[in-house]
């Protein structure tokens, strides 16, 4: 019975941290994920320990909503006297407050337990949970001015009705706009709100995917697009995908199924009338196909990016096994930022070019899942956002060869509420001065996505600050940029919908591709003017 238990308990917390457990327990149970009915798996309901452990511990008082209780204050909808940061609501539970009958709970819990709970309380003052991907709240969008502290705007929409999971939008120079949807193709978005069929050619994506804890898992999907900076005079659209394939390596010959890898591709769209055709193509950037992997597309990154220079970077995500497997390896490319020349070759300039032990395309490395990934044009840095397990979002400049400290430094834990404490087990050493830490951190996540340094001219007072998306917090955000810091945060649109992309087109019109469950959809910021 104990082995039973123990066994259930194991496959309990590899669910919940979504595959995120130590390496020792892997290989003390001769992990195998080939071997997995994940499908079986999948059937069992996702539960937040964190609720549990705020419950027995702190409902007493404040209430399971956590709106307070006879002998305790509210947590949420309410400031908090002694601050509001996960650390800070760390550092209130294990001082406790002695005056109001408030015990210490550091001579009752342990470290990793505080801070649990104050993630727990900081998520739901948030408004956030790991139970609820926000992509079916009610999409209702402002009616008429929104007024924010520099610039006013109204909504127009452009398009609805678009697939449930798209991920990217490039706006064309004569006012359509390409869109990828993950597990259908690329298609075109007219003027008018109508939609191309898919274009011909393109790389083949499934939509063979299932779901697992509540989230699309899948092999084979498109992801970003991009104009090549010259797109006008030499029509390069480029292409970043998981390319998949069977029997092709040593883990899909001996699993039977599919595996897939990031690949970035270019070709030219040729339209005959109606029909749109993929053509021209040529592969910028394929990985060895032995690093393909049976690991869903989800947290694959995927996002491209062009600098001045004729350099195309791109994000590989999380591909391995664990999240942690790889990322610190320089001969694998998960877990990193990769640069080439526009035509694939590789910069003489790369860090790790002379490394005969490292691709010779990585830029940087010790990423987790980055989902955007922007040039900054006024100081001629790469920028990216972060995707942490639960908390530790980040925002990251980008510097050459730089190691960004997945996993050994994050500020997020595990799922399950487990630290993030694989670096020893995995033989990792990184000295805190030779990683590179974020410009910001978000702790609760807010599953921080697509975002542009905004250089348009339709909105003066937004010019060479960031406007992010947010998945989980399904909010979009305006971040003040000073020497590289972050100096200010606005919410411009709150509780609204999961932001997927946001791309300025080449008239500076700003863009916005929102992901719903029932019908995703691209909007347009407009200046409001003094009429309106």
């Amino acid at each position: 019975m104990r082995k039973i238990k123990f066994f259930s308990s194991l496959i309990t917390a590899l669910i919940l941290s979504v595959l995120f457990i130590t390496s020792s327990l892997v290989m003390a149970q001769g992990f195998d994920p080939a071997k997995v009915d994940w499908e079986k798996l999948s059937k069992i309901p996702m539960r937040d320990s964190f609720i549990k452990k705020f419950n027995k511990n702190c409902a007493g008082c404040h209430g399971e909503d956590l709106q307070g209780a006879a002998q305790g204050t509210p947590l949420v909808g309410v400031g908090l006297s002694k601050g509001d940061t996960v650390t800070q609501i760390a550092a209130s539970i294990a001082n406790g407050s002695p005056q109001q009958g408030m015990p210490a709970w550091s001579e009752t819990l342990n470290e990793s337990q505080i801070w649990n709970l104050a993630l727990y309380v900081a998520e739901q003052r948030q408004g956030t949970t790991i139970l609820d991907k926000r992509n079916n709240i009610p999409l209702v969008l402002p009616d008429g001015v929104v007024t924010t502290e520099k610039q006013a705007f109204r909504i127009e929409q452009v398009a609805t009705g678009l697939d449930p999971m798209p991920f990217s939008i490039a706006p064309l120079p004569d006012g359509r706009i390409l869109l990828s949807e993950r597990m259908r193709g690329l298609r075109i978005i007219y003027q008018d709100g109508s939609k191309s069929d898919y274009i011909k050619g393109t790389p083949t994506v499934y939509d063979d995917s299932n779901l697992f804890l509540g989230q699309v898992q899948g092999l084979g999907w498109m992801l970003d697009i991009a104009l090549h900076p010259d797109y006008d005079d030499n029509g390069w659209v480029y292409i970043h995908h998981t390319d998949r394939c069977s029997d092709c390596n040593a883990l899909s010959k001996k699993s039977g199924g599919a595996v897939s890898m990031n690949r970035v591709i270019r070709g030219r769209i040729k339209q005959d009338n109606e029909l749109y055709t993929w053509i021209d193509e040529e592969i910028i950037w394929q990985a060895d196909y032995e690093t393909y992997t049976n690991t869903s597309d989800l947290a694959a990154g995927g996002r491209l990016a062009f600098d001045t220079d004729g350099h195309v970077y791109f994000s590989v995500g999380i591909k391995d096994t664990l999240d942690f497997m790889g990322v610190q390896d320089l001969t694998k490319p998960y877990g990193k930022i990769h640069r080439v020349n526009d035509d694939g070759r590789i910069p003489a300039d790369n860090p790790f070019i002379n490394n005969p032990n490292a691709l010779d395309s990585i830029w940087s490395l010790g990423h987790r899942s980055v989902q955007g990934l922007e040039y900054n044009p006024d100081t001629g840095d790469m920028w990216t956002t972060e995707m942490g397990p639960r908390g530790g979002d980040e925002l990251n400049r980008l510097v050459k060869g730089g190691n960004y400290g997945w996993p050994v430094y994050t500020t997020g834990v595990n799922y399950d509420g487990r630290p993030v404490n694989v670096a020893k087990k995995l033989g990792l050493e990184l000295a805190k001065e030779d990683a590179q830490f974020p410009v910001m951190d978000w702790t609760p996540a807010i599953a921080a996505s697509g975002f542009i340094f905004y250089n348009g001219t339709e909105f003066p007072a937004w010019r060479g600050q960031i406007i992010a998306g947010t998945l989980r917090a399904t909010d979009l955000l305006r971040m003040d940029v000073q020497d590289n810091k972050v100096t200010h945060t606005e919410v411009l649109l709150e509780d609204l919908a999961r932001f997927r992309d946001i791309e300025t087109s080449p008239a500076g019109k700003l863009y916005i591709l929102l992901e719903h469950k029932t019908e995703s959809q691209i909007i347009r910021l407009v200046p409001a003017r003094s009429a309106d």
